[in-house]
């Protein structure tokens, strides 16, 4: 029998329940009539779910199955959805907090600390930035690309760190200047090298894998349309230290990831990161933007969301 003490996480495997692969809605509604608003009960972390996690995954949710989940979670916000997905995102009174820069995938792989690309991805990001100015979207993504003159290439030689930040710095001080007074930022994430088992939880050849190093390319470009994305996932890895950093850098963050580590997986205890404690440390820094759950589910995914959204939920 459910007791109506019990904690949110602990309830999590009824709170969703699969049945022919959607959510039980009625189920949801019975066990959260007294509550505000699906798991999330304090709201102060605006949370969304990433699209491809769930969609680009063994799991291939739907546009639609997606927000139906977002909904019954009470999360506000859908992100790194394609443009053409917007409007269903915007019909289920959802946001879209994150945008990609309209590269091709791998999108990391060509990006701003290499001159041969510059062309091609400043244009993509400038037409994702109108986009987004749009839709209401306050985040566009970006990335320093892989070190190699040659993205496709890694024998091809290797651009230097230092030439690397110049070159992104340059390419950020343009999108920003195009960005102008509309409410869209760029955001530079920072990405691990480390973890090489599969081709989305480590990126080996990536140039920006250290925090500082993002950190510092934001200070020089001094815009406040620029920012970091600070994916703890990959800071935890490359980095450590991760609530000191959350300090340290509170003024030029624009958007947070969150994923299980190691792995990717799910914020379960089964993972390092004490996820309420790093929330709590968002908060007192004065963070206001959106915490991406950006896991790779290893079990059904409506049962790891309800708990990783319930852990973030301080």
């Amino acid at each position: 029998m459910l007791r109506t003490d019990e904690r949110p996480v602990c309830i999590a495997r009824f709170l969703i329940a699969p049945r022919r692969g959607i959510i039980e809605k009625s189920l949801v509604h019975n066990i959260c009539s007294n509550r505000r608003n699906g798991v999330i009960e304090n709201g102060r972390i605006k949370q969304s779910l990433a699209y491809w996690c769930l969609n680009a995954t063994d799991w291939k949710w739907d546009i639609e199955r997606i927000c139906d989940t977002a909904v019954h979670l009470g999360c506000p916000a859908i992100e790194l959805a394609p443009p053409e997905l917007w409007p269903v995102v915007r019909r289920r009174g959802l946001q879209n907090a994150l945008a990609h820069n309209g590269m091709p995938d791998p999108v990391f792989a060509k990006g701003l600390n290499n001159p041969r690309y510059h062309e091609e991805v400043i244009a993509r990001t400038k037409e994702a930035m109108d986009r987004c100015a749009d839709y209401g979207v306050p985040n566009v993504i970006a990335f320093t690309g892989y070190k190699w003159l040659d993205a496709d290439d890694p024998e091809s030689g290797e651009i230097s760190l230092e030439q690397g930040a110049q070159n992104t710095v340059k390419g950020l001080m343009e999108l920003a200047r195009h960005a102008g007074r509309n409410p869209v930022n760029i955001v530079l994430e920072q990405l691990n090298t480390r973890d090489d088992s599969h081709p989305m939880k480590g990126h080996p050849g990536y140039q920006g894998d250290d925090l500082d190093y993002c950190a510092e390319i934001v200070r020089r470009v001094g815009s406040p349309r620029v920012k970091l994305l600070f994916d703890i996932y990959h800071v935890a890895i490359m980095n450590g230290d991760v609530i000191r950093r959350l300090r340290q850098y509170r003024d030029r963050i624009g958007h947070v990831h969150v994923a299980g580590v190691p792995g990717r997986g799910e914020l379960n205890d089964r993972q390092e990161i004490n996820y309420p404690a790093v929330m709590r440390a968002l908060l007192e820094a004065g963070y206001e933007g959106y915490v991406g759950q950006e896991f790779i589910p290893t079990r059904n995914p409506a049962e790891g969301l309800a708990e990783a959204v319930t852990l973030c939920d301080v």
